[in-house]
């Protein structure tokens, strides 16, 4: 297995995973391999991707059944931050911004716990594209686009992300260029992603959600505006691409789960 540099690391998994069904525990602790049933056996995801991380400090942002997260980990040398209110990906963001702040490394990768099989080497491949650019998205070229959001480039450079509500109505032509989704996985330059946090926690999206039976205004951030921050300062964002769509596969059904615990069974992405 091929070791990439060291470097800071940051695990998002504080997400409730509702598409999981019946299942109430965080979906980041379920198996990848099945014992008694599809949701109890050994080698749970987060574990999994803990030991494919580069070496280096980590957190992981926490809130749903956190006390599990803490438990499941606790042999580890780890930090975690909570995320009181699920704001978005960029509300994880913030809420480990002392861990960004405070890493003692200038490259910091941030991922998903919920998406197991990114390689060792592929972490090093983004990590390697910040000796040019102060942020890197990992992309894939999936068989089928729908949902995903799609990097629009220009050459080697992300020019913005468009999630998969906007892109859908835009003409076939276009469609048919954007062919490289986004992983949700990143690579980034410390001292570039500390200053970008200032601005992403000023510009909130304000959308509408039920909370306790009620629709209430909340506001939310996200990652991927980082690349439109950055890129109207004039900054390049780079990309690389996984092996394959399975790699950077996100386990959050039941089916999902059960293709990660047969790709896990055939040791495709060791």
């Amino acid at each position: 297995m091929t070791t990439a540099p060291e470097c800071a690391s940051l695990i998002m998994a504080a997400g409730r995973g509702s598409r999981m069904k019946d299942y109430d525990g965080n979906k980041t602790l379920l198996p990848l391999q099945a014992e008694t049933s599809r949701t109890e056996g050994v080698e749970p995801i987060l574990i999994y991707i803990l030991r494919r991380l580069p070496p280096g400090p980590k957190a992981i942002v926490v809130n749903h059944k956190k006390e599990d997260i803490l438990e499941a980990t606790r042999a580890l040398d780890l930090l975690y931050y909570d995320q009181p209110l699920l704001n978005g990906t960029g509300g994880a963001l913030l809420a480990a911004k002392e861990f960004i702040q405070d890493a003692r490394r200038e490259r910091i990768v941030i991922t998903m716990g919920d998406v197991p099989f990114v390689k060792p080497a592929t972490y090093g491949r983004l990590l390697a594209r910040l000796d040019d650019d102060p942020l890197v998205v990992l992309g894939f070229r999936p068989a089928d686009k729908k949902q995903y959001g799609a990097l629009d480039v220009d050459g080697p450079y992300v020019k913005r992300i468009v999630e998969w509500k906007y892109w859908k109505d835009y003409p076939a032509e276009k469609q048919t260029q954007l062919d490289i989704c986004n992983s949700g996985i990143y690579a980034a330059r410390k001292a570039d992603l500390v200053r970008y946090l200032d601005v992403l926690a000023g510009r909130p999206h304000v959308v509408l959600k039920e909370r306790n039976g009620k629709v209430v205004e909340i506001q939310e951030f996200f990652i991927t505006d980082l690349v439109e921050f950055m890129r109207e300062d004039d900054l390049r964002i780079g990309y690389v691409i996984a092996e394959d769509e399975g790699e950077v596969m996100g386990v959050d059904d039941p089916a999902s789960l059960r293709k990660a615990q047969e790709l896990y069974k055939e040791h495709r992405y060791d």
